[in-house]
C-alpha cells in the first residue's frame, strides 16, 4: 500500500475517533489495539501490515476508490430522519427499495456526526450477537451477563449528548433479537434516538404481526408511532447527477445508465465503473 493512500486512512481515522468520543473507544470499536492506533495516528507505520491498513481502512470508512456520493433524493430525506431522530430522540422506521441509497446515507451519517451508532444488521444474529455488536460500536467492553451488558449499554446512551442508534437492514432480525428494540426504547425514551432501517418487508411484518397480535409487535408499531417513512425510488435525474459526479457525462452514455439501471444505485455504480474504468458489469 502506497504511503499516500496510508496518510489518507490515518486523517480518516482521526475522523473516527472524534466520532467515537475517544481513542480508546475507537479502538475496541474497531477491534485493535489501542498501541496500535496510536501508531497510524502518530505515523510510526512501519510494523503495520497491509491487512490492518485495509481493515482500518474498511471500519472507519474509508474508500480508495473515491466514488463520489450524490445527494439524491432519497439520501437527503434519510438524513433528514436521522437528523430530526438524533435531535429529539425519537424512534422511527424507514423502509426503502434495495439500492435506494439507505446504507450509503446511513454511513455517511454516521461518520459526520459523534454518538451516532450504526449496526448493519444480519439474520444469523441472536441477542447476544445483537448485543455484542452494539457493545462494541458504542466502545464498550462485552464483559458479563446479557443483563450486565443491557445495564453498560444504557448507562453509556444515558452519559452522552443526543446519541443516535441505527438498525440498518433491521428486516433481518428474529424477533428475539427484535424486541431489544422495545428494551432500548423503554429504558432511553426522550434520551437516545433510535432508527429501524429497511425495505418494505419489515413493514409488512410488523403490520402483520399487529394484525394476529404476535408477542411485542403492537409494541414495536407503537414505539415508531404507527408509521414507516418510505423514501423516494431513484428516479432519472438522481442518476444523471451521479454519473456526472462520477466523470460520465456523455450525454448518450448516461441515457444508457439510466435505461439498465433499474432504479438501482447498485447497478448504476457498476455501469459507472465499467464505462470509465473499461471494466466488464
Amino acid at each position: 500500500m502506497k504511503q499516500e493512500e496510508k496518510a489518507l486512512i490515518a486523517e480518516r481515522l482521526k475522523s473516527f475517533c472524534a466520532q467515537k468520543g475517544s481513542q480508546n473507544k475507537a479502538a475496541k470499536s474497531m477491534g485493535i489495539s489501542s498501541a496500535t492506533l496510536s501508531k497510524v495516528l502518530n505515523n510510526d507505520w512501519e510494523t503495520l501490515s497491509d491487512d490492518m491498513w485495509r481493515s482500518i481502512a474498511a471500519q472507519t470508512g474509508h474508500d480508495g476508490a473515491a466514488w463520489q456520493v450524490v445527494a439524491t433524493r432519497g439520501y437527503e430525506k434519510m438524513t433528514f430522519i436521522l437528523d430530526n431522530a438524533k435531535a429529539e430522540s425519537l424512534a422511527m422506521a424507514v423502509t426503502g427499495f434495495a439500492g435506494c441509497g439507505k446504507t450509503e446515507a446511513i454511513k455517511r451519517y454516521t461518520a459526520d456526526h459523534p454518538r451516532t451508532y450504526h449496526l448493519c444488521c444480519s439474520e444469523y444474529w441472536n441477542r447476544k450477537t445483537f448485543i455484542q455488536k452494539l457493545l462494541r460500536a458504542l466502545g464498550k467492553d462485552m464483559a458479563g451477563s446479557v443483563s450486565d451488558q443491557m445495564d453498560t449499554i444504557v448507562e453509556e446512551l444515558q452519559s452522552v449528548e443526543t446519541p443516535l442508534i441505527i438498525l440498518d437492514e433491521a428486516d433481518k432480525l428474529g424477533d428475539q433479537v427484535l424486541y431489544f428494540f422495545i428494551s432500548l426504547y423503554n429504558q432511553l425514551e426522550g434520551h437516545c434516538g433510535l432508527a429501524l432501517c429497511a425495505t418494505d418487508f419489515l413493514k409488512k411484518r410488523i403490520e402483520r404481526g399487529v394484525r394476529f397480535n404476535r408477542k411485542g409487535y403492537q409494541e414495536i408499531y407503537s414505539r415508531i408511532g404507527r408509521k414507516f417513512v418510505q423514501l423516494e425510488v431513484v428516479n432519472d435525474e438522481d442518476i444523471a447527477a451521479v454519473c456526472v459526479a462520477n466523470g460520465v457525462n456523455d450525454k448518450a452514455d448516461i441515457a444508457a445508465v439510466i435505461r439498465d439501471s433499474e432504479n438501482d444505485l447498485r447497478r448504476v455504480k457498476r455501469a459507472v465503473w465499467k464505462l470509465t474504468k473499461g471494466g466488464r458489469a
